[in-house]
């Protein structure tokens, strides 16, 4: 098995992780992680809503899709 390299974003984490931090601060640092990515999430969503149209409506007619495979018994 060849063994993968590290990313970037991993390897700055290792250096930031080899120092000693509190609860406090690695808590404070998976938040701002989260809130990170979660912001790249939404601004991704907004453009998809622009670029595609969407719009409420569309989310009304995704909640009335069946998009379930149908199970049959054997």
């Amino acid at each position: 098995m060849q063994a993968q390299k590290l990313t970037p974003l991993q390897l700055e984490l290792l250096k930031l992780f080899s120092h000693e931090i509190t609860n406090q601060q690695l808590a404070d640092i998976k938040n701002l992680l989260a809130n990170y990515f979660a912001q790249q999430a939404t601004q991704e969503m907004d453009r998809l809503w622009q670029e595609k149209g969407w719009n409420e409506g569309t989310m009304i007619e995704w909640t009335d899709e069946h998009l379930r495979t149908p199970y049959h018994s054997s």
